[in-house]
């Protein structure tokens, strides 16, 4: 049976994602390092409980794990085969396809080399918005390549699971198409659709709702580090959006047709069955309970109390903002067999509940 030791560690980069591994490690035992270019990154990494600046001898380093930006994550990973004989090399990058063909131009031995991708992550970067339970119950994707040694995909199997993540496994070009539908792609749609909110007068904005901001939140990401990763994963994003170019043209054509319009209305109320539910699990269907919250100190905690107070279990939450008053819209996702009962309490609690 192969033996599979991540201590010591190292994580090269320190950003949101891999101060985050860092922290995770650190937590389930593992003894970490840190490097950054940016070393005050480090510092603040280290600081918040990541691991140690320390720098030991190549040699006794047993998992790297590179987090830098797509556009370097090539010649970093080359480097750490190159420096760390002994230790097997994993990025933590958006796009594989791309960085494994770079890999082989440079005639490395790629046994040692794994990549992956956790499907985690925030329109915030730093080493301050990092959290060990950043990946906890989310998608962490593994891309062995045709040479990767076992000892190396257990070893990164493993980094996946001590950071709390489900694993699933895919071909660097299948995971490139996969994240370009699921990722990318919404990236760039939130995008332009936040772009033209630019050329809307500040009367016009003043009605927006949450469902505005829902559609536009990861627009707020780093365009500097999606002008990589859409670089590197530009023939997958063509194809889809070519397809969604010719699927609003079909819209263009029926908009004034109502029946056709429901039609396309539902399409993408089936779709949005189509993801996974809590978990991984099946999709279901939840009923949401709106609750007003005035802006005052200790409201929403006294919110939350009085739901758990409620003995129902809460599957997800949405807040939302008055634009025209100093009140919140707290919407709380629950079993519809649970609904009229948290209504009841909040309502007997003092809470208006929207109906």
């Amino acid at each position: 049976m192969i033996q599979v030791s991540l201590s010591p560690a190292l994580v090269i980069g320190t950003g949101l994602v891999g101060a985050s591994v860092a922290q995770a490690l650190t937590r389930a035992g593992v003894e970490v390092h840190l490097s950054d270019a940016r070393y005050s990154h480090a510092v603040v990494a280290a600081s918040r409980g990541a691991g140690t600046l320390a720098e030991l001898d190549p040699g006794a380093y047993k998992l790297v794990v590179v987090a830098v930006p797509p556009a370097a994550l090539a010649s970093v990973i080359a480097e750490a085969l190159a420096t760390y004989p002994n230790a097997t090399v994993t990025d933590v990058g958006s796009v594989k396809g791309v960085v494994l063909a770079q890999l082989r131009a440079t005639g490395a031995d790629l046994a040692r080399y794994c990549g992956s991708h956790p499907m985690a992550g925030s329109q915030k970067d730093g080493p301050l918005t990092a959290s060990p339970d950043l990946f906890v119950d989310r998608t962490w994707v593994i891309t062995p390549h045709d040479t990767s040694a076992a000892q190396s995909v257990l070893s990164v199997r493993k980094l996946a699971e001590l950071c709390g993540a489900r694993l699933v496994t895919m071909a660097a070009q299948h995971h490139d198409e996969a994240v370009g539908q699921v990722s990318h792609v919404p990236q760039l749609i939130s995008a332009l659709v936040a772009g033209g909110l630019l050329d809307l007068p500040a009367e016009h904005l003043q009605l927006a709702g949450q469902g505005l901001r829902d559609v536009t939140r990861i627009a707020g990401g780093d365009p500097k580090l999606w002008r990589q990763i859409i670089a590197a994963n530009s023939g997958a994003l063509r194809v889809e959006l070519e397809e969604l170019h010719a699927d609003l043209g079909r819209l263009i054509e029926v908009i004034d047709d109502p029946d056709s319009v429901e039609s396309f209305l539902d399409r993408g109320r089936r779709g949005t069955r189509a993801l996974p539910g809590k978990h991984g699990s099946a999709p279901s269907e939840w009923a949401e309970v709106v609750i007003e919250i005035p802006d005052a100190p200790g409201a929403l905690a006294r919110l939350f109390t009085d739901i758990e107070d409620a003995g129902v279990n809460v599957e997800d939450i949405t807040i939302d903002h008055d634009p025209s008053r100093p009140v919140g819209m707290l919407g709380v996702h629950v079993d519809p067999t649970a609904a009229m009962s948290l209504t009841n309490v909040m309502t007997a609690k003092g809470w208006t509940v929207k109906p």
